[in-house]
């Protein structure tokens, strides 16, 4: 599920810097999204299944179901695999400075939903330790067993496949600390159940960060349905019993959305 290799695409330099512009766009950002987190409502979850999805026409790179006014893209299968390993990776999203900006200690329980063929959580591993442990989830079983060779080959043991549903990762209730989607979340078919069953799975004080190329930014090289808006994701998290902390901007093309799991009554 992670990544996906329809997202890019035709790469054209865009004439100007427009810097002005970003930065006033980014002031007036940040004001709509406390706004929008102070007063969004939060009624998805007493809303009939059947009514939170719209559905029509798909577009040229959607399914043609809609969450919350956005198009759910389509889902990277396992024969574009080698889309999650490319060079060019290492450049256009830096893995290495994302497992930085995340924190992450030793003994730390770490969910790495859609978790492809490991791209991720093997830079996980180390940070952790022998005493932690990532779970790695997806929904296609191919993906996994791509993932088990990885592990072999390197002598990883501290991460451990999960096959998931598109509904539920499969996650042990309260047991995760941190639960991390790169460049998946706008993949997800059931992106309400998903993320119902993600927070579940999560410790009170537990981390969710979305990692989305921002849509944001004209000059991110990848297809609309592929990019997600800072305040598209906490529009969407607000349902769950999620309180956004911060956004991270320090990435080539996306940006890392961080939340916290808080009690609920």
């Amino acid at each position: 599920m992670e990544g996906g290799n329809p997202m890019l695409k035709n790469r054209q330099k865009a004439g100007g810097t427009r810097r002005g512009f970003v930065i006033l766009g980014g002031i007036v950002g940040a004001m709509l999204l406390l706004n929008y987190t102070a007063t969004a409502p939060s009624d998805e979850s007493t809303r009939p299944a059947s009514t939170r999805y719209e559905q029509r026409t798909p577009s040229r790179d959607g399914i043609g179901k809609i969450y919350m006014g956005r198009e759910i893209s389509h889902v990277m299968g396992h024969l574009a695999a080698g889309w999650l390993e490319r060079p060019e990776r290492e450049r256009e999203e830096m893995p290495n400075r994302l497992i930085e900006m995340l924190k992450l200690k030793e003994g730390d329980v770490v969910a790495d939903i859609g978790v492809g063929t490991g791209y991720i959580a093997r830079r996980i591993s180390p940070k952790i330790g022998k005493t932690g442990i990532v779970y790695g989830v997806e929904i296609q079983q191919e993906m996994l067993n791509i993932l088990a060779e990885k592990m072999a080959e390197e002598g990883i043991t501290n991460i451990k496949g999960i096959l998931g549903t598109i509904t539920d990762p499969k996650l042990p209730p309260n047991s995760v600390d941190l639960a991390i989607m790169v460049d998946v979340y706008h993949e997800f078919s059931h992106p309400y159940e998903m993320m119902q069953n993600i927070c579940r799975g999560l410790k009170i004080g537990g981390r969710v960060a979305f990692v989305e190329y921002r849509l944001e930014d004209d000059n991110v090289p990848i297809k609309r349905l592929h990019k997600m808006s800072e305040l598209q994701v906490i529009k969407e998290a607000t349902p769950h019993p999620l309180s956004w902390v911060e956004t991270l901007d320090g990435l080539p093309w996306q940006h890392v959305i961080i939340f916290e799991k808080v009690a609920t009554q």
